[in-house]
């Protein structure tokens, strides 16, 4: 088995990363289809988009061909990008994003927290919701400086109409705070680790678990 972290930065590199991510997208939008027709139409597939992939002139064909093949409404997938990825061409990012929006998809900025854009530039990008990165996440509930950065990124968040998604929660101390915080959207090893799908007990868990299996999608390969 080979991690993410050591394949990805190589297919990045070889541009590999974009048949790879061409086939995430098409299994996670097999999968879900699949579980549409089994009752759960409100169930929201998250997609990691990598920043080769995203500035590929091909990624809306890509995207609506997958949509229409599957019959996937676009409102039941969701693509994250990550803070610094996002920063890399404003302009262009910009344009591209309004356009993934046109098709209904749902959009979030994955790792927030981490990267370096500014406030200014988060009121321009057409985004639905952000996720706070793992880092902050660990240290709950004890340390003091990570409470005021989940808390003022919970505020901004819902300032700006946007929801909020916290990553990596494993503990109930964790979960419990941010619930009275307000947190929309929770997910992470306190609700189960990644599964191959056919593991999935859709009935037990929460769709927040699904969101983590498609993040996982490549750690299949």
């Amino acid at each position: 088995m080979i991690p993410p972290n050591k394949f990805i930065p190589i297919a990045e590199a070889t541009g590999l990363i974009v048949p790879i991510g061409e086939w995430v997208i098409h299994e996670a939008c097999k999968q879900l289809r699949l579980w549409i027709e089994q009752g759960h139409t409100d169930l929201v597939m998250a997609i990691n988009l990598s920043a080769r992939q995203f500035f590929q002139k091909s990624l809306l064909e890509t995207i609506q061909r997958e949509l229409d093949e599957t019959g996937v409404p676009s409102a039941n997938l969701e693509f994250e990008l990550t803070e610094s990825m996002m920063m890399n061409n404003v302009e262009e990012t910009i344009a591209t994003l309004n356009k993934m929006k046109e098709l209904g998809l749902q959009l979030s900025i994955d790792d927030f927290g981490t990267g370096y854009s500014s406030l200014s530039y988060l009121k321009k990008f057409p985004i639905h919701k952000l996720k706070i990165d793992k880092s902050f996440v660990d240290g709950l509930p004890h340390d003091s400086d990570d409470l005021a950065i989940v808390q003022a990124i919970i505020g901004i968040s819902h300032a700006l109409q946007l929801k909020v998604i916290a990553e990596g929660v494993e503990t109930i101390e964790q979960y419990d705070l941010l619930r009275s915080f307000d947190c929309n959207e929770i997910q992470g090893y306190y609700f189960s680790k990644p599964l191959p799908a056919e593991s999935v007990r859709l009935s037990h868990i929460g769709a927040n678990v699904v969101k983590q299996i498609a993040e996982d999608l490549p750690t299949q390969i």
